[in-house]
Formats: C-alpha cells, structure tokens, sequence
C-alpha cells in the first residue's frame, strides 16, 4: 500500500524554513519591524515583470524554442553573486545582467546552444561568450553547469523540458532537482523555483501553481529586510557582513536565507500578494543606492 503522497516543493522549503527559523541562533525577526513595513513603496519602485529587450534574448530575437533554450541556460547559470565583485561588468550592469547580456548577445550572433554543444563547452567557450578572463573560477562553474544542462536535455530541447511539466512550476522545480546537482539547494532551492517564474515573464508557459512559489532566497531580499529593521543578526555575523568578508556555506548562511523567506511568507499572508511578486518588489528595492550602500552577505555557492 502505498504511503501519503510527498507534498510539493514549495511547501518542503515553507515548512524547511519554518522549522529552521524557530531554531535560529543567529539571525531573528523583529516582530515589529516585520509588522510595521510598508510595501507600497517597494512595490512603486519594482519594474514591470517583464524581460530586458537590450540585456536578454527576447522574441524580437528568435522563435519561441530559441528563446526558451536561452532561458533555460541563464537559470543554469543564474548563481556566482559571491564571485560578482570579480567579475568584468557591462556598462550600467550588475553580475547577473553582464551574464545574462553575455549569453544574449552569443544566442543573436548564432542562436543558442544546442544541448550537442552545451555537452562539449569548455571553460574557455563560456569566457569568450561571456567576455571573462580566461581561468575566472566562476566561469569554469558556468561550464559545468552549461555541460550538466546538456547531459539533462539529451535529445530534448527546453519547450519540450516546459511541456512535459504539464503545467506546473513545482513539478517543473522537482525535474531540475532531480537532473542536476547545482539546483540542490537542499532546504530552499532557489534557482529551481525561480525558471517556473521566468518562463511566465518571457511568455513562454502558463504554470496553473506560480502563486504556491515561496519568494527565491538569494542575498538580496535578505540585505533589503534587514535594512528594513526586519531581520537581526548577531554581533559576529553582523561583523563579517559589514567587513565585507564573505560567508561560508553554513548554518549562519543558511538562517539568513530561511528567515528572509519566512518573513516574506508573513508578508505574504498578510497582504494577500504571492511571495513571487514580493521577490520582485524587494529585489528591485535592492537597487537603490541607499540599499546597495550598505554591505550585504557574500557568499561563493553555486546555489544563487
């Protein structure tokens, strides 16, 4: 007989949070901070949901299955903010947008890879596309990464990676989980969650489940709370996060991530607005220059 059906991915990391937050020794959530916050702001301040027609590969720039095989190599290689501050930027452009405007510009000069070539990059391809010094060790992740998509698809291209999904942006998640070791994100899986949404912001499926998404824990959202007052740390966290030094992949790290998330849970409940869109309004509240004054947690994962 069979036993109870696994709950879906999204409610694992809710419940993964919780549980993580009520142990906590090193960050908390200030209560008040938490209930006197005020998302008009934020959300005033968010961009459109939609993709950049210059940094990313769009349809002004190729068919339906071209611009949903770049997307799925950008969420491949949508981590490394540890390594950001290394990285040589684009004009105007953080990490992520030089990555993403890298692999945009390569798709427009000879469309995608194809997942044949994906299984054969070399670090060195990933730099020339990306216009990265040779030997940059985030580049050499990227590759694996890019390598690893390829294994995964096999003979299949990313539209059909988004039908066999039948819909769902958790059954989506489960499927990279379950193909590729840099979306293990044991407890949180970020990037996992995070190409259901995509793919919604490029037009390229209707996911019936985007709203049961929790928000994507990253380092951000986390910084953009705790200048809001919501999140504490502790005197010895907040002292390597100010000087800039950066965090190892370990309980600290991991209590910044899930409280972020569980606050954002709470906000949620209490404004009736999916954790998704509150991602969005608090990451883009992250760009602004009194936000990025300020120090946030560094830490070299391939997890975001």
């Amino acid at each position: 007989m069979a036993g109870p059906a696994r709950p879906p991915l999204p409610h694992r990391v809710r419940a993964h949070a919780a549980e993580v937050v009520a142990a906590a020794r090193h960050v908390r959530i200030d209560e008040e901070a938490l209930d006197a916050i005020d998302l008009e702001p934020a959300r005033r301040f968010a961009e459109e949901d939609a993709p950049d027609p210059v940094r990313h590969f769009t349809s002004a720039d190729g068919d339906p299955a071209d611009v949903a095989d770049y997307v799925l190599a950008l969420n491949a290689v949508n981590f490394g903010s540890g390594w950001f501050p290394t990285l040589r930027k684009r004009p105007d452009s953080s990490g992520y947008w030089t990555v993403a405007w890298g692999l945009a510009d390569q798709a427009r000069r000879r469309g995608p890879w194809s997942p044949a070539e994906l299984r054969r990059l070399t670090a060195d391809d990933v730099a020339v596309a990306l216009d990265q010094p040779a030997g940059h060790p985030l580049v050499a992740l990227y590759a694996e990464a890019l390598r690893a998509l390829g294994r995964w698809l096999g003979r299949r291209r990313a539209l059909d990676v988004i039908h066999a999904a039948d819909g769902s942006a958790a059954t989506l998640a489960e499927a990279l989980v379950a193909g590729m070791p840099f979306y293990r994100d044991h407890g949180l899986y970020k990037r996992a969650q995070i190409l259901g949404a995509d793919l919604d912001t490029w037009g390229l499926a209707e996911l019936r489940d985007l709203d049961e998404l929790t928000m994507f824990a990253d380092n951000l959202v986390p910084h953009v709370l705790r200048c809001a007052g919501v999140l504490v740390y502790d005197d010895a966290l907040t002292a390597t996060i100010d000087a800039g030094h950066l965090l190892p992949f370990h309980r600290a790290e991991h209590e910044v991530r899930c409280s972020a998330l569980h606050a954002v849970e709470r906000l949620s409940a209490r404004s009736g607005v999916a954790p998704r869109h509150l991602d969005r309004w608090l990451w883009h509240t992250g760009q602004r220059p009194e936000i990025k004054a300020h120090p946030r947690h560094r830490c070299r994962t391939v997890f975001y």
